[in-house]
């Protein structure tokens, strides 16, 4: 990621902001897994280096919609080409059958903390 121009934070907020249409703070929040206060941080730099916009819910002003700026939507496409990459080079000789049993696994040990 860093060879790439950005960082885990970076491409997984951008990630989260892509994968969605139009997302607020609290849900960007909730997709990625960390504290409201932490993305905020994130968000404070990543609008900072012009890669976001937020902008308040005109419903509800204690919300902020973010959306991603052109130079947002350039370095997710960047770091896409990244992070394929690096998918490619770490499942570099695992069968379908061997990453489909990993996945299985992962699923029961997530349903094991859940329960």
């Amino acid at each position: 990621m860093v060879e790439a121009g950005g960082t885990l934070p970076v491409w997984v907020t951008l990630l989260s902001i892509k994968s969605r249409e139009l997302a607020n703070q609290r849900e960007l929040a909730g997709m990625i897994g960390i504290q409201g206060a932490t993305l905020t941080h994130h968000l404070n730099a990543m609008e900072m280096q012009g890669l976001l916009t937020r902008r308040r819910d005109p419903v509800n002003r204690r919300v902020h919609q973010v959306e991603l700026t052109e130079a947002g939507e350039a370095l997710f496409l960047k770091l896409r080409i990244a992070a394929f990459a690096f998918d490619k080079r770490l499942r570099k000789g695992l069968s379908d059958d061997r990453l489909a049993e990993f996945a299985a696994v992962l699923a029961a040990l997530r349903a094991n903390v859940e329960g």
